[in-house]
């Protein structure tokens, strides 16, 4: 069975750090790019952070950049997103999803249930 699930969400202090994980089960990540998005209450989803797989190369939204770091471990068949001086905007439930190439182009097939990230004082 195909799936992805992701792990580490939290309710962290303003300033604080959290990683999140990704890990793939029922195929290899290792030919895939993937991405990490985001969803707040009330708002639309947001991408985040996406990695290829070919080069390793990596973008980062605006909003998150010189914070956040996205990384893969293909032996361990995870990708992860390191996220430090946390805000309170940061708040929302974070998704992983696989690309259908080992680029970052935007089509998406397989993606996780979500962690839920709190950032609150």
């Amino acid at each position: 069975q195909i799936q992805l699930v992701e792990s580490g969400g939290d309710l962290v202090q303003p300033g604080g750090s959290l990683r999140l994980s990704c890990a793939a089960s029922g195929f290899t990540l290792d030919y895939f790019a993937v991405a990490w998005f985001r969803q707040a209450p009330g708002k639309e989803r947001e991408g985040v952070s996406c990695i290829s797989t070919s080069d390793g190369s990596a973008s980062y939204a605006d909003s998150v950049k010189g914070r956040f770091t996205i990384s893969r471990d293909n032996a361990k068949n995870t990708v992860y997103l390191q996220m430090n001086n946390l805000k309170p905007e940061d708040t929302a439930v974070y998704y992983c999803a696989t690309e259908r190439s080992s680029f970052c182009v935007g089509l998406y097939d397989y993606w996780g249930q979500g962690t839920q990230v709190t950032v609150s004082s």
